[in-house]
Formats: structure tokens, C-alpha cells, sequence
């Protein structure tokens, strides 16, 4: 039996050729139909679309993609280099992972995750010039803001999760982190605070703007300079331990009552590890000490007690993202947004 004969007698389809035969058109009109070009009438394309649609014809993905010079694959990229034992399970990472992910796949693209440890100068460079991407998100700029810079000024498709920063070059999205570290500062104030912490590492840019902006709410309300500093990774492994280090420290300090009456963290996880931390010392929150966080992740809804948080819309930025990136395929201009944020009071604040 001829192979290229089905059961019934049918004729299988296997190449463009084969279906341009049965359509009675050259391989190239095939070849201009399926991919929707309008130099194919629409009645032309409709019909050819539907003997591909008939007989169960894909067209050859790979070789497609040589011919166009395009891979079909985003490249999502997680750079720590300042939380070098963060893990792609964090739930910041997951929660925009997943709406980066749904945008891409639904305009047509795969996606290809990278978690780096930015070790050599080049780690962005070896990233865009693979061959095995046609564009890059990073989740994060880390302390990497110099190296992304650099590349950016000969890689247009390439958008970031950030800062924006005066005469920036690559495209980025995020909160406007400062404003967001003055509501949580001016909240403590509201319910009284006047010996604030900050925890958090303010060696990544998005965490030192959110601590400069309780600063000024705190320089504002005339305690300039009294914002206390405790530095507090995001690496789940050593999360729990610094903060009990610190807690600790503080109650030795003075002579165990709390010296502070306030928490800002830089995230809700160090948000929800505090508030552990500190009910394991029989320290209540709100009443003793209030927290607040950053981020406004699923789970702060769901802690015991509910995380005061300040929000950055995931959901919108991941959009604001794909759009920015999808302009810059296309050779448009796309620059950064900055997103508003938001103080949701809950039990914790």
C-alpha cells in the first residue's frame, strides 16, 4: 500500500507540496496561506486553510522557523545576584511567572525559564545572543542594573521587572517602589509608630526605594534619620534565621520589651516570616508590634493574621510587560511603566 494513500483512499498529506498538488496552487502560495499573508486572496487562503484543516496538516514548525529567523520562544530570566540562594519556588516569582507565562502562550509563543547566577560580565550577553530566543523578560534586575543597561543599548526586544531610573535606556516595569515605602511609613505613623525597622536588602534597587520612601515618610513626620535598618535576605533557607537574630537582638537590647514599635519588610514573605518570628516570642501583632509588607501575594490574604501589604498589580505589570516586549519585536518604541501603588489594611497593620 502507498504509504501517502490512507484507509478509504484518502491521500495523506505530508508536505507543503503535497498540499499545494491538491489545491492547485504553487508551495509558496501554501507556504504565504497558512501563515495568513494578505498577498493570498482570502478566498485562496480560507480554502487551502481548509484541506490543511481536513486532512490534519501541520506545517513543519522547525523549518518555519529557520526561514523567518525566529525561534517562537521568550526567554524568562530570574537573575540573582544578590539572593544567589533565592529559589524559583519563591511565590513572587511564581505569581508572575504564571501571568507571564498565560500572556505569551496566548499570543503564540513557547517560553524558555532561566534561573542565573550572574557570575561572569556577559551572563545577558550569552542570554540574547543563543539564537534560542526572540526576546527577554527579567524578572527582577537584582544588582545586575549596570549589566542590563549595557545590554540594552544593542538589544531592543528585552523588557525588565524594576526600576526606572532617570535616563534609563531599557525598558522596565514595576511599582513606583518609593511611593509604596511612604504609605507603609505614613500608616505606622497613623497608628502611632515612632521607632520604625525596616527589613529587608537594600543592595537590590526595587527594596532601597522602598526603604527610602519610609525614611521620608518618617523625616517628614520630623524623625529624620531614626528609620532602623535590619538587613534581611529573601532566600527562604536563611529568611527565618536572620530575623530571629534580630529579634532577639533587639529584646536583648532592651531588656526584652521591643525597642521598635513598627515593621515595614520589603516583601510579604519577610512580612509573614516576621510575624512567625515574633509569635514565637509571644510578641502580638498588631497590638505590640504592627507589620506591613510588600506586594500583596495570594498568601498574605491567607496568613494568620492577614498581611497589611502594600500592592504592586502582578497582573497588570506582567500585561504592561508582554506589550512593551511585543512592541519592541515588531520594531516600535516601547518605553517603562511605572505602576501606582496601594495600601490594603488588613489585621497585621
Amino acid at each position: 500500500m502507498n504509504d501517502n494513500i490512507l484507509e478509504g483512499g484518502d491521500r495523506r498529506i505530508r508536505t507543503i507540496a503535497d498540499l499545494a498538488e491538491m489545491a492547485g496552487v504553487s508551495p509558496g502560495t501554501v507556504s504565504r496561506a497558512l501563515a495568513g499573508k494578505s498577498l493570498v486572496n482570502a478566498e485562496t487562503r480560507a480554502r487551502i486553510q481548509a484541506l490543511a484543516d481536513q486532512h490534519g496538516f501541520r506545517p513543519n514548525q522547525m523549518a518555519s522557523r529557520l526561514r523567518t529567523r525566529r525561534t517562537g520562544v521568550i526567554g524568562i530570566v530570574v537573575p540573582l545576584g544578590h539572593e544567589r540562594r533565592q529559589h524559583l519556588s519563591d511565590p513572587f516569582f511564581m505569581t508572575m511567572l504564571g501571568y507571564l507565562a498565560d500572556a505569551l502562550t496566548e499570543n503564540g509563543y513557547d517560553v524558555m525559564l532561566s534561573r542565573v547566577i550572574p557570575d561572569a560580565v556577559d551572563w545577558l550577553d550569552r542570554v540574547v545572543d543563543s539564537g534560542m530566543v526572540d526576546g527577554v523578560l527579567l524578572i527582577g534586575q537584582s544588582d545586575q542594573y549596570d549589566a542590563i543597561e549595557r545590554v540594552a543599548r544593542r538589544y531592543r526586544p528585552l523588557v525588565a521587572w524594576g526600576v526606572t531610573l532617570p535616563d534609563q535606556v531599557h525598558a522596565a516595569v514595576g511599582t513606583d517602589n518609593a511611593q509604596g515605602g511612604l504609605l507603609a511609613g505614613q500608616r505606622l505613623i497613623e497608628r502611632g509608630c515612632r521607632r520604625i525597622a525596616f527589613l529587608g536588602d537594600i543592595s537590590a534597587p526595587e527594596i532601597r526605594q522602598r526603604h527610602d520612601g519610609v525614611a521620608r515618610a518618617m523625616a517628614q513626620a520630623g524623625m529624620e534619620g531614626a528609620l532602623m535598618q535590619l538587613a534581611t535576605h529573601l532566600a527562604s533557607d536563611v529568611m527565618e534565621q536572620e530575623i530571629a537574630a534580630h529579634i532577639d537582638a533587639l529584646l536583648e537590647q532592651g531588656g526584652g520589651t521591643m525597642p521598635i514599635d513598627g515593621i515595614v519588610a520589603g516583601s510579604d514573605m519577610i512580612a509573614m516570616t516576621a510575624v512567625r518570628v515574633l509569635a514565637d516570642r509571644a510578641i502580638a501583632v498588631p497590638d505590640v508590634l504592627p507589620v506591613i509588607g510588600y506586594d500583596d501575594l495570594p498568601l498574605a490574604a491567607q496568613a494568620v493574621p492577614r498581611i497589611t501589604t502594600i500592592r504592586q498589580d502582578i497582573a497588570a505589570g506582567a500585561r504592561a510587560m508582554v506589550d512593551a516586549l511585543f512592541v519592541r519585536l515588531h520594531g516600535g518604541e516601547a518605553g517603562s511603566v511605572v505602576l501606582t501603588p496601594e495600601l490594603i489594611l488588613r489585621e497585621t497593620a
